[in-house]
């Protein structure tokens, strides 16, 4: 059984749906005395980095999140999820996250860009991606759809195994060990989303 963590602050509706269609039944999970009960489960989110992790550590969701990874089952962190598992953002100030990936979050460098570009980074684009059996069956490039002004830093670059390229390559998806996080929206991804949410089903 897989759960989605609701901490107030997540796309929750659109990534069960799109489980739905791959019939897998999940659940939504306020209480994170349960959370350690579920095989798997998926961080969503959008909003602020800072305001999310506030809502997590209110409900002692924080620390549930933390316990589950140390368990050894998988976990997916999308989009602000994903941003969540890195040491600490840089967005409306300095902020702690979950630290369970080295490394930080930090708004797009429009200096290094080689023409203008909008920020947020929002559409579709391609992530360039390493063997791993969340992309299994998928080709090494693919297009999925992105919403987001702040990209990760990995300090070991074993963690990067997806990177986009806008304005200049960024990590997009990252992975330790049973712990996954991916930039984009899968759930809004049609058939290349579901692809990757099908796979961490099987894993």
């Amino acid at each position: 059984m897989i759960a989605i963590v609701d901490y107030k602050m997540g796309n929750l509706a659109s990534v069960k749906n799109a489980f739905s269609l791959l019939g897998e039944e999940v659940i939504v999970e306020s209480n994170p005395d349960k959370l350690i009960q579920y095989d798997k489960i998926i961080l969503p989110g959008v909003g602020a980095f800072g305001d999310a992790m506030e809502h997590l550590k209110d409900g002692g969701m924080d620390e549930a999140v933390k316990s589950y990874t140390n368990s050894g089952k998988y976990m997916l962190g999308i989009c602000l999820g994903m941003q969540l598992l890195f040491d600490s953002s840089e967005e409306f100030g300095s902020n702690e996250g979950l630290g369970l990936i080295s490394g930080k979050i930090v708004a797009f460098d429009e200096d290094k860009f080689s023409h203008p570009l909008k920020v947020p980074h929002m559409g579709w684009n391609r992530m360039f991606t390493q063997d791993h059996p969340l992309f299994k069956g998928m080709d090494q490039e693919h297009y999925l759809y992105f919403v987001h002004s702040f990209h990760a830093i990995c300090e070991n670059k074993e963690n990067s195994i997806g990177e986009c390229e806008y304005g200049y390559r960024f990590s997009a998806c990252v992975q330790k060990d049973n712990i996954l996080g991916i930039q984009p929206h899968p759930e809004k991804s049609h058939k290349n989303g579901l692809a990757i949410l099908n796979n961490f089903i099987k894993l």
